[in-house]
This record gives structure tokens, C-alpha cells and sequence, in this order.
């Protein structure tokens, strides 16, 4: 069974908001962050107990958000 594709409304660019860079739902959660955690090898589980604002959706949006 496919998943859905993330909302794109997911990741967004705020000037004011952590300089510009794309965030996890105007959060000031970086996906860049989010994705520096998961090259690490921390896994999905890890990353939501370390960053517990965000939800399995946030980090698929991240991991697709390099190839928009």
C-alpha cells in the first residue's frame, strides 16, 4: 500500500524565522536539522522523542523536501 505524498504546506519559509530556512510547520524546527539527525542514524522513533512537536508526516515532508 503507498502512502500518501507529505503536504507541502508542511515545510515553510518564513524571512523571520531561523534566517529564512525551511522549517517544519512555521515551527523553528530546521529540515536540515531534521535531516542531519537522520543521516546520524538516529531512527524516525528517535528523532520524534527528540523532537517531540513534530509527527511521522513532518519527517516524511522532510525527506521529500530536497527533491521538490
Amino acid at each position: 500500500m503507498m502512502s500518501s505524498p507529505p503536504e507541502p504546506s508542511r515545510i515553510t519559509i518564513n524571512a523571520d524565522r531561523c534566517h529564512g530556512q525551511p522549517c517544519v510547520r512555521d515551527l523553528r524546527i530546521r529540515v536540515v536539522d531534521v535531516l542531519a539527525v537522520l543521516a546520524g542514524g538516529d531512527s524516525v522513533e528517535e528523532v520524534l522523542a527528540e523532537y517531540p512537536d513534530l509527527t511521522a508526516e513532518d519527517i516524511r515532508a522532510c525527506l521529500a523536501y530536497p527533491a521538490e
